[in-house]
Order: structure tokens, then C-alpha cells, then sequence
């Protein structure tokens, strides 16, 4: 198997797992989704001149985009990864998961950023945790699967 296609399967069981952190963590903390992601969708739509229709469905066009647009973050760390991974000798995956978990995090936070939509130095604590600990069990998941790919 190529060192990319392992890259987004390993990217995609992270995805998942990040998933299942994120809305863990809603439910046991009674929390709200996060509005960012459909937020940056929609400047980003914007921005391009893609239309997303009015009112109920522009808000469901938007929140959908979001969520692909986090898929195609997870996904496209992982194949970088792999691809990566292929041309340099491997980190032990306490290393990798974190470093891996930091890039899939810049990959919604920059743009989220630079887009103005959030400004991570107002974020307390929570949202710290909110964000950090479902990308580190991507980072860390990531890094395991794509081992046992190998």
C-alpha cells in the first residue's frame, strides 16, 4: 500500500476519533457545537463568489461545508503524514501524535484565524481543552494507525 493511501486511512480513523472526542465532550459537558466551522465555510464561500442560497438553507450549506472542510483537515494531515512518513525516518508515535494533532489543529485554526472569525489569545481554558484535547487523539490515533499499516 503506498505510503499516501496509508497516510489518509490513518488521517480518516483519526478524523473519526476526533469526532467522537469533540462530541464526548459535548455530552458530558452539556456544550454547544462550535459555530466556527460554518462560519469560516462561509467566508470562505464568500470570498470565492459561491453562492449558498438564503436563509435556512444557506445555514445548512454552511454548516455542511464546515464539516467537509474539517474532514479534508483531518484527511489531508494524514496523507501528508504518509507522504512524509515515506521520505524521512519515523518518530515514535508519542512524538508523532502530538506534532500530528498540532497540524490538524493549525489546519482549522489558522484559517478560522486569518479569517478573523475566532482569536485564540481570548480563549479560556475550556476552549483550550475544547480544541486541544480532540486533536491530540487524532494526532495520536493517526500516528497508530498508519504503524499498523505498515
Amino acid at each position: 500500500m503506498h505510503s499516501v493511501t496509508k497516510g489518509l486511512l490513518a488521517g480518516a480513523v483519526g478524523t473519526l476519533t476526533l469526532e467522537l472526542a469533540a462530541y464526548g465532550d459535548m455530552l458530558l459537558r452539556g456544550r454547544g457545537s462550535s459555530g466556527v466551522p460554518a462560519q469560516v465555510a462561509e467566508r470562505l464561500a464568500d470570498r470565492a463568489g459561491v453562492p449558498l442560497g438564503e436563509g435556512e438553507e444557506k445555514g445548512n450549506r454552511t454548516q455542511a461545508a464546515g464539516a467537509l472542510l474539517g474532514y479534508a483537515a483531518g484527511l489531508g494531515t494524514g496523507a501528508a503524514y504518509g507522504l512524509l512518513r515515506h521520505r524521512r525516518a519515523p518518530l515514535p508515535d508519542w512524538a508523532a501524535g502530538p506534532v500530528l494533532g498540532a497540524a490538524a489543529m493549525a489546519g482549522s485554526d489558522v484559517p478560522a484565524t486569518a479569517l478573523r472569525v475566532t482569536d485564540p489569545t481570548s480563549w479560556d481554558l475550556k476552549s483550550w481543552a475544547s480544541d486541544v484535547v480532540p486533536h491530540l487523539v487524532y494526532g495520536l490515533t493517526t500516528a497508530s494507525v498508519y504503524r499498523a499499516l505498515r
